[in-house]
């Protein structure tokens, strides 16, 4: 028997999803099935550039709901309350700086379902988080990069 993939995520990236997955199927579904009946009024669908374009959008579409519809279906809550509590984990926010003197940064790590740097949420997948995970605050980590490594040093995990 096979091991069936899981989405790690918080509960708020599964709210999310959620939300996503009913506004396709709510909202964008039922204008894109009106968007492929008005091109069919139109006539001879061999060439219709309206009708096919509906037709990608809907699988496109259809895609997207198939995806988040499964990622939902085999989702694995984070617990950060699984580790102690100065020990970088899925979930939790970690700040770091790279050595020897640049400015702190903040990240939280998350699954790679609802990574978003921009807003300060790193895959647990990435470099850098599969660097810092299992260190301690303090602690100096050196993290891959591509020409070489750069060291870090933890200086909070909440």
């Amino acid at each position: 028997m096979s091991q069936q993939e899981t989405f790690p995520m918080t509960k708020e990236g599964q709210e999310k999803l959620k939300a996503e997955l009913e506004n396709l199927k709510v909202n964008k579904r039922p204008k894109v099935v009106e968007r492929i009946r008005i091109a069919r009024s139109y006539g001879d669908l061999s060439e219709n550039y309206e009708y096919e374009s509906a037709k990608n959008e809907q699988s496109m579409l259809e895609n997207k709901i198939s995806t988040i519809d499964h990622m939902l279906q085999h989702v694995e809550i984070i617990n950060p309350n699984k580790t102690s509590t100065d020990e970088v984990s899925l979930g939790k926010r970690v700040t770091f700086k790279e050595l020897p003197d640049e400015d702190p940064e903040t990240y939280q790590i998350v699954g790679a379902a609802e990574a978003d740097p921009m807003n300060e949420k790193i895959s647990n997948e990435s470099p850098i988080a599969q660097s810092l995970i299992g260190h301690k605050t303090g602690e100096q980590v050196d993290v891959p990069i591509p020409d070489g490594s750069m060291k870090v040093q933890i200086i909070a995990v909440d």
